[in-house]
This record gives C-alpha cells, sequence and structure tokens, in this order.
C-alpha cells in the first residue's frame, strides 16, 4: 500500500483487469472498474435489504490513478446510511500491482441503492 493508507470498509468483490477491458494504452476503462462498483454496492445493499436493489445515483467519483491490465482490483464497501427505501454506501476501489505487488486507491464514490419489491417498486428496508 502506499503512504500507509489502508481501505475503508469489507472487501465486497475482487477481480482481475483483462486486456477485452482496456483501451489500446493498456489503461482500463474507467466504465468497467465503475461497473464493479456497482457490482459490489448491490452485493452489500441487497444483503441490507434483503432482497432486490437498483442503483439509483452514483456521486462524486474521480479516478486518482489508472488500472492496468493484470491488475487486481478490490473494491470496498461500507454503508453509511439507511433511509426508508434507500441505502448509501460509502465506496472504494483499490488496484494491486500486478508487477509490484503494492496496493494503490484508484478512485472512491458514493453509491445510492433503493430496493425494490416484486412488482419493481421502493419498498421499505427492513430494520436488521
Amino acid at each position: 500500500m502506499t503512504d500507509n493508507a489502508k481501505p475503508n470498509g469489507a472487501l465486497t468483490l475482487r477481480t482481475v483487469a483483462m486486456p477485452a477491458d482496456a483501451n489500446p494504452a493498456g489503461d482500463i476503462f474507467g466504465g468497467w472498474v465503475m461497473a464493479q462498483m456497482d457490482l459490489a454496492s448491490g452485493i452489500t445493499a441487497s444483503e441490507r435489504a434483503k432482497g432486490r436493489v437498483v442503483t439509483a445515483a452514483v456521486k462524486e467519483m474521480a479516478f486518482a490513478l489508472p488500472v492496468k491490465i493484470g491488475d487486481t482490483l478490490s473494491v470496498f464497501t461500507t454503508i453509511e446510511r439507511v433511509g426508508r427505501t434507500s441505502i448509501t454506501l460509502s465506496v472504494e476501489a483499490w488496484a494491486t500491482r500486478a508487477r509490484y505487488n503494492n496496493m494503490e486507491k484508484v478512485t472512491a464514490a458514493t453509491f445510492i441503492m433503493v430496493a425494490l419489491d416484486e412488482n419493481g417498486q421502493p419498498m421499505p428496508v427492513p430494520a436488521e
């Protein structure tokens, strides 16, 4: 890890960045990283909601460093707030560099997920 920084939250998803996810320069597309963060948010929010959730919003996402082919992307999630039908999560993406074995924070964002019932309508998030 760099600068003694550590990820915040629970490790929710790990995957390897592959050539099909990269541009010609070997940098992984930001949309791929965001999709992994969205998957991790969905896992955590679905477990908390005990059912189906969808992404309602993504806030304040900026890419500090690129992800390269061969890097392991680790996504960490923290539930920040549970509303009546929504769950707000803090999500961080960290890359473990394939050749150097150091972990660096790539980006972070706030994801807002909404719990849905069987008919696709917002439903209250159950109490814990």
